[in-house]
């Protein structure tokens, strides 16, 4: 009888092991047949190419594939991507058309800028273009304006409101807590601390913030004007009139739509563009669009590096500020490096799309990019920001391009570091006793001591040696006297058309803009282009090598709002490095 139960139990056990075994490969399969999906898609002839404008737009898409085996689907929209199926379209002969499906687009204008210069490349082509939507945020009619015609719901709105920014406060907050902030800083117009010390702009951040933020909205009437026929004087006025609260069919008196209907009527428009008669309309996605068969033959690889989010040194110290994407110095030297290495590899493009971060790490990725240079061309395509730390790093390369609308400079150093004092001693009544062998041997103890006069002069002797090196590395790259940059550093921030000016940049222009001209510095006649890094595998995913705080973040960003940023702040006061290059922490566009 003993030895009837364990073969009994034994065969169980066999049992359970080989249902868990094929279990983990049955969910391998199932993502693996999720994660490739078509390998090649095809095109058929006539075929519109569906464009969704809504949502989150960020630098790199990547595939949720975990969430839609869950049922948390929360994907991203890359920009890479939707560049690429516009390029893709307008080279294909199947697609004769665009059309736009526009709603609430989240994106800084430069991104927008992005979009909205490849939308027009494909026109050129002799392509059409058609936008519809229930209502148009700012950013998503700033877009779809580029296209030949522009219909809205008859009872949809379209926001058209200006460009403006309001900086958030913390200083009487903290002080309710008996915190406060000791900061040391170089540079006028280095605000970035502000938002710690005072409780309004200061003269100099609001003469950079209302220039740059004028320009912008500037660049984006001039566009739309021209586009739509309408004097940016006009344009303006409406701006005034809040005009997301106005009738629709004020909308084509004023130009700014070509005509009102609902949802299921589009589809005729589309069908009238296409000489169609059949009610099925051949459309292709975003994602299908990638999957189609590339043509190019070339044997030049051009790389194409993305760098955005906050600079940081480490993945530990990435994971201590927060969810959300991070440009991680040692992670970014040793990718660089393989680049470097890689004979393949003509030229690297560095998308950048950051307000700066950790002064430290923004160094050793100088350094990186300098070696990298010597040994092949080296572009830098700058996104939304590319200021502080982020134009710390793009300094040395062999060309600089950025879009009218990008922020960059902020040529200034910073540390801010919380005096917790009154909190822990006055507030909740800890208190502290000493005992020390030298001076400033219990230096840093924010909870208990705020620092005196001397380490204070000691920790601006020490950022006034990492602005001079930041000012030098500006220096040497630019190829500019050291005199020079420091009349246009000082921490302030220059938008793309005053960047080119100054000299901060080399060129405006797009991301293939930026891949033309390190193809043309690397001499190299037929290329191809490569995204690096590459996105997450199914694998890692699966094996939970991914951030498991993403969900959870994007819900949180979602519950919050405009304070999702202002929170991730707040709860990551003592994650920072000291010494600090970047922009303001908040900086909200709208």
């Amino acid at each position: 009888m003993k030895g009837f139960f364990k073969s009994v139990l034994a065969t169980v056990v066999g049992i359970v092991v080989f249902l868990i075994i094929a279990g983990i490969f049955g969910v391998m399969s199932i993502v693996g047949m999720v994660a490739s999906g078509q390998a090649t898609q095809t095109v058929k002839d006539g075929s519109v190419l569906v464009l969704n404008l809504s949502g989150v737009i960020e630098e790199q898409g990547q595939d949720d594939l975990i969430g839609k085996l869950t049922g948390s689907y929360s994907s991203t929209t890359g920009l890479n991507n939707i560049l690429t199926a516009i390029g893709k379209g307008k080279d294909n002969p199947n697609i004769k058309g665009i059309y736009i499906e526009a709603g609430v687009l989240s994106a800084s204008y430069a991104t927008l800028q992005e979009i909205r210069g490849a939308l027009e490349q494909f026109r050129k082509g002799g392509k059409w273009i058609v936008s519809y939507a229930d209502s148009y945020s700012q950013g998503a009619y700033y877009v779809a304006s580029a296209a030949n015609k522009v219909y809205i719901n008859p009872q949809g709105m379209l926001e058209w409101h200006g460009i403006g920014t309001q900086p958030i406060f913390y200083k009487d907050l903290l002080a309710k807590f008996g915190v406060k902030f000791q900061v040391v800083k170089v540079g006028t117009f280095k605000s970035a601390t502000e938002t710690y010390t005072e409780e309004h702009m200061s003269d100099a951040n609001r003469l950079q913030t209302q220039t740059f933020v004028g320009g912008m909205w500037n660049n984006v009437c001039q566009a739309v004007s021209k586009s739509r026929g309408i004097s940016v004087d006009s344009l303006n006025s409406y701006a005034d009139q809040m005009t997301e609260f106005q009738p629709t069919d004020l909308y084509i008196k004023r130009k700014m739509v070509d005509g009102v209907m609902y949802a299921d009527k589009v589809k005729d428009v589309v069908k009238k563009l296409l000489k169609l008669e059949d009610d099925m309309v051949p459309q292709i996605s975003v994602s299908d669009m990638l999957n189609t068969k590339d043509t190019n033959t070339a044997d030049d690889e051009i790389a194409v590096y993305y760098a955005y989010g906050s600079i940081v040194q480490s993945d530990a110290a990435s994971a201590l500020t927060g969810g959300g994407h991070n440009i991680v110095a040692s992670t970014v030297c040793k990718d660089l490096e393989a680049l470097m290495n890689d004979d393949n590899v003509k030229a690297v493009v560095i998308r950048i799309n950051s307000g700066g971060g950790d002064a430290y790490a923004s160094e050793q990725i100088w350094h990186q990019v300098s070696l990298l240079k010597q040994k092949k061309p080296v572009v830098i395509s700058m996104g939304d920001y590319a200021a502080s730390g982020a134009y710390y790093m793009s300094a040395p390369a062999s060309w600089i391009v950025a879009q009218p609308n990008t922020l960059t400079g902020s040529i200034g150093i910073f540390a801010a570091i919380p005096d917790m004092s009154g909190l822990v001693t006055q507030k909740l009544g800890v208190k502290f006793d000493e005992v020390k062998t030298n001076r400033h041997t219990t230096f840093g103890n924010v909870m208990a001591r705020p620092f005196n006069a001397d380490e204070t002069a000691i920790l601006q002797a020490y950022v006034n040696r990492g602005y001079k090196l930041f000012r030098k590395r500006v220096a040497d790259g630019r190829h500019m006297p050291t005199e020079t940059v420091e009349k246009i550093a000082q921490g302030r921030v220059w938008l793309g058309n005053d960047a080119l000016k100054i000299k901060l940049v080399d060129q405006l222009g797009s991301l293939d803009d930026a891949v033309r001209k390190a193809a043309q510095l690397a001499k190299a006649k037929s290329y191809y282009t490569a995204d690096y890094p590459a996105p997450v595998s199914w694998t890692d995913q699966l094996l939970g090598a991914t951030n498991s705080g993403n969900y959870l973040d994007e819900q949180l960003r979602l519950t919050l709002g405009d304070m999702y940023e202002p929170f991730c702040m707040m709860r990551n006061l003592n994650n920072r490095q000291a010494l600090q290059a970047r922009m303001p922490y908040v900086l909200n566009i709208r």
